[in-house]
């Protein structure tokens, strides 16, 4: 027991430490303008006819490569993106005391460990590919997700596990759009020494950004539910494909630029986060 006692408290204290947490309001940075890219890129997409670039994530960090200051940018994110990722392992360690509780406490101690190990793996995937596209070896994402889908495919009772991650995304989708109606995502700033007109700003972003982020989640979740019915692989194209579907649809101009203002809205909020954090 003081065993887990001692990890529990380090954990405590690394998580809390002034260099993490100056280092993960970095990362929180990075992923705001992450989210401002694929907005912009979405934006060309409705408008524009795109850029060449995918409108994900890759194809964000790939038009911030191509900028004068890109790679020196791009290392800045990387390293924020690890320490925010370091950030929720701290958190994982810190509510790993509560796993042998019993009843609510239990339930709390492991939804709040689950949700911090899939927010790490998230912040380790930006941060490897920002890592890449520092070094000269990235490149956008574009058919990627359906050479993964067509492997899964030939795995036994891939189609299934296709279409299982398929509702796991759209779960998330959900998730995110509740989050952003019933304000649950306040629980995440500190606004204590806010003034009021900052708390209005935060309030207003979380309400746009998170169901707009929750509507591009779903849509890529409804197209791999779709891949693995049609046992097409093709259907199963990610962020970008998402955005693309979107703009395929009756007034998609209007609805895409919608969802990207939205993804905006939630860059934006990322960089208020990293002035008031709570926790990430």
């Amino acid at each position: 027991m003081s065993g887990t006692g001692s990890v529990t408290g380090a954990a405590g204290r690394a998580g809390d430490s002034d260099t993490l947490q100056n280092l993960a309001r970095v990362g929180l940075v990075a992923y705001g303008v992450v989210h401002l890219l694929i907005a912009w890129l979405a934006l060309q997409l409705a408008w524009g006819g795109g850029s060449g670039q995918s409108a994900d994530q890759s194809g964000a960090l790939a038009t911030l490569a191509e900028s004068p200051v890109g790679k020196p940018l791009l290392w800045i994110l990387a390293i924020g993106l690890v320490a925010l990722a370091l950030w929720q392992a701290a958190e994982v360690l810190r509510w790993r005391s509560g796993w042998s509780a019993t009843g609510e406490a239990r339930k709390k101690a492991l939804g709040r460990s689950g949700k911090a190990v899939a927010k790490a793996v998230v912040y380790l995937v930006l941060a490897v590919l920002a890592f890449r596209f520092a070094t000269g070896g990235g490149q956008s994402s574009s058919g990627q997700q359906q050479q993964t889908a067509a492997g899964v495919f030939g795995w036994p009772a891939g189609r299934w596990l296709v279409g299982l991650v398929g509702l796991v995304v759209i779960g998330v989708g959900v998730y995110h759009v509740v989050k952003g109606v019933t304000k649950k995502f306040l629980e995440q700033v500190d606004l204590a020494s806010a003034p009021q007109s900052a708390r209005r700003a935060v309030t207003r972003l979380g309400q746009v950004g998170y169901p707009a982020k929750g509507v591009a989640f779903g849509v890529v979740g409804a197209l791999l539910v779709y891949a693995a019915v049609t046992f097409d692989p093709a259907k199963a194209s990610g962020l970008d494909g998402a955005m693309r579907t979107i703009l395929d649809a009756p007034f998609g101009k209007i609805l895409l630029t919608l969802v990207a203002l939205g993804i905006a809205a939630f860059g934006a909020y990322c960089f208020v986060r990293a002035r008031y954090p709570e926790r990430t």
